[in-house]
């Protein structure tokens, strides 16, 4: 019988000439507690691949899962943080005034229906609580009524909104930023892992960071038509803040916030690269204070499209379909299933010994 121990990796240092195991998270936090977890979670996999008939004991330390847990919290909540501060970075550099929306998308429980709140946010409130919070608060407060019967409201997604309060040179609509939720960044990790791209096929431009999770921070710059977009993209890349730009947002002046460091594009505006549905943006992976952002140039037309769902790629609609292509891959392959529920039992419930997924030869044991 082969043990593996979670409890018995040491952490993964981060020094820039030692030769490093890097986990699928790695470009979005560099917290050494995350990549050594999120290792092991590979390395048990090899071995579950490598002698698939042998009993396997897994072992996760209470005290190192509860550190775990803690540490992915901490790098969501200044990571959330980092993305406000991009983001208001952006609206200095190119927007006269602005104001701040705090925007939730709901579901009624009783019926399913779904509804878009929006709500005036101060930076106050920008930075006491977390965007997840702010919408769950927002929801909170209403009851909806259908056929005499009171029903509350689940949270589908929630992001801020940074909207011009004037005309701009760049035709920029609205900036919108958004963090994906903790179930899509474990969903996320066990693609990565599994490879559950190259399963059905590699985009080979973007291959060389494919292993990487790169789109946990999001940023949306909305312009007026297509034609507005590459402008747009190139004021970006060549944006730069001053030391006083940076001092004022309460920043450590330094060159990694003084521009942003380009990783990779994407351009879905041509034809050529257009998917099949019409979604049409301009698709970028930057570095800005350490940290790696996604971040999407996106025509108001097609952004509206979304928004009501008349595309495919709509986020409801990539979102099903990403599900449904998770589903039949774990009906093909039990050990992806048997990972996903994993993850949910070690992240997004209480880890509990008697609720542990089960998979044939595997032992799941919970140490003190």
């Amino acid at each position: 019988m082969e043990t593996l121990e979670s409890s018995a990796l040491s952490a993964i240092s981060v020094g820039p000439h030692e030769t490093q195991v890097l986990s699928p998270l790695w470009m979005v936090t560099r917290q050494p507690l995350l990549n050594e977890f999120v290792h092991y979670l590979t390395k048990i996999l090899a071995h579950l691949r490598a002698r698939p008939a042998d009993q396997h004991d897994i072992i996760f330390s209470r005290q190192k899962l509860h550190e775990v847990r803690r540490a992915f919290s901490a790098m969501i909540l200044r990571g959330e943080q980092d993305l406000h501060k991009l983001s208001e970075l952006v609206c200095l550099k190119h927007l006269s005034n602005y104001q701040l929306s705090s925007v939730v998308v709901g579901e009624i429980d009783a019926t399913k229906e779904r509804f878009v709140l929006s709500q005036g946010l101060s930076p106050k409130d920008l930075y006491s609580t977390s965007d997840l919070d702010l919408g769950t608060r927002q929801l909170a407060k209403l009851r909806f009524i259908d056929k005499g019967v009171w029903s509350p409201a689940s949270l589908v997604a929630n992001f801020v909104e940074y909207q011009p309060t004037e005309p701009n040179s760049l035709r920029i609509q609205k900036i919108i930023s958004r963090i994906k939720a903790e179930e899509e960044i474990w969903n996320k990790v066990v693609d990565e892992i599994f490879d559950l791209d190259g399963m059905v096929r590699r985009d080979k431009q973007m291959s060389h960071l494919s292993q990487f999770v790169k789109d946990v921070f999001g940023l949306k710059i909305v312009v007026g038509a297509p034609a507005d977009v590459m402008p747009m993209y190139r004021a970006l890349l060549d944006s730069t803040w001053d030391d006083d730009m940076l001092s004022a947002l309460g920043l450590e002046p330094g060159a990694e916030r003084a521009k942003l460091e380009h990783l990779e594009t994407k351009n879905y505006l041509t034809q050529d690269g257009r998917k099949n549905s019409g979604w049409a943006a301009m698709k970028s992976v930057v570095r800005w204070g350490g940290r790696t952002f996604e971040v999407q140039i996106q025509p108001l037309r097609n952004y509206f499209n979304e928004q009501e769902y008349l595309t495919k790629e709509s986020h409801a609609g990539f979102k099903a379909r990403r599900e449904l292509l998770r589903d039949e891959i774990a009906r093909k392959i039990p050990l992806f299933g048997f990972y996903q529920a994993l993850l949910r039992w070690l992240f997004l419930g209480e880890a509990e010994p008697e609720q542990a997924p089960n998979y044939p030869g595997v032992n799941i044991v919970l140490s003190e």
